[in-house]
Order: C-alpha cells, then structure tokens, then sequence
C-alpha cells in the first residue's frame, strides 16, 4: 500500500487522484508543509510525500510519473513521440500555470509580510489568463492528448482548482468544458464526493 504525506487541500491531491484512477490503495498521512513529519522524511519540507516501504518519492509530478511508468497507465511509454508530446504538456503546465498560480500564492499568505508584493497578483492573473488561452490551443481532443487522459490532465485540473480559490477565473470557454470533463471522471468524483 502506498502512503501519501501531505494535505489533501495541496498538491498532494493531484497524487491521491492517479492512485484513485489507478485503482492503487494507499493511505494518507496527513501533514503540513515544513511540519516535523515531513520534514523527516523530506528535508526541503515540502509536500506531498510518497512513501513506498522504505522509500520515499517527493514532488507531486515526479511522484504520478513513477506511478503511471510503474503501473502503465495515464501515459504513454517513454521513449515514444507521445511520450514527449505528453511531457511537454506537463513541463508548459507546470512553468505557465502552476508556477504562476504559486507566485500570487506566496505573495498573497505564504511569503513574511514584509517581503509581500501584493501588486504581482494582478500581474498574474493576466499572465495565468492568456497562459491558459495559449495551452488550450494546442489541447487535441478531451483531453490534452486526444482521447488519452494523461498525467498532465491532472495537474492542469489541479491547476484549475487552485485558480477558481485563488479568485482567477476564466472565461476560456474551452477550458472550463476541459475542467467539466476531467472532473466528471469516476476517481475525481470519488475523492470529492466521499
């Protein structure tokens, strides 16, 4: 069984969602950033952890990327032109969202008070908005890759989440029937329903 040290509110969402589509079980060992627990198991104190055994996995995308290599599924093989078409999507997601959503985030609550630069948040929300226009461009069907849901999807729909918290809506039409269909999927209903 795999454990998940973390926050089902953070990141470590995206993890419990892959095992959910997986059909994996696994536990979750909740825990804060920086708290003592994780950082014993993680000395950047970030979260989620996965802990396998003796082993531990940290950072939510190399975390579902070990998962779906392992379990092969919700991606392609690697090696294989989708498989970097696929990668590419999740490295875009992760610098022009993800990364974008983080920095309002630490300038809204995270960062100390004196350090705040409440005046990035409009920047980003403008960044995020045309970010997400660009990525949804290049979607190829339901799914980032066609009929292929990917480990991508899931941190995009993760994204998507965070976004509609942190106040930055969109009106991208194509990306809220996206988010729509992510989120209709049997394992995203399952976490959020129980």
């Amino acid at each position: 069984m795999y454990e998940i040290i973390g926050s089902p509110t953070s990141r470590a969402f995206r993890v419990m969602w892959m095992l959910e589509e997986l059909g994996q079980p696994y536990k979750v060992t909740k825990a804060g950033p920086q708290s003592e627990e994780v950082r014993a198991v993680n000395p950047s104190g970030k979260i989620p952890v996965l802990r396998e055994g003796d082993a531990i996995v940290t950072d939510s995308t190399a975390i579902m990327t070990y998962l779906a290599d392992k379990h092969g599924a919700l991606t392609f093989p690697a090696g294989t032109l989708e498989r970097a078409h696929q990668d590419a999507f999740t490295q875009c997601i992760l610098d022009e969202i993800d990364s974008v959503l983080w920095v309002a985030t630490r300038h809204n609550f995270t960062l100390p008070e004196d350090k705040r630069v409440p005046e990035v948040r409009h920047t980003s929300k403008w960044e995020y908005e045309r970010n997400l226009s660009k990525l949804m461009d290049r979607c190829k069907g339901p799914y980032l890759m066609g009929d292929t849901f990917t480990v991508p999807d899931i941190i995009l729909s993760h994204c998507g989440a965070w976004a509609r918290g942190a106040k930055f809506p969109s009106d991208n039409e194509d990306f809220n029937a996206y988010l729509k269909r992510c989120r209709a999927r049997e394992a995203f209903q399952k976490l959020t329903t129980s």
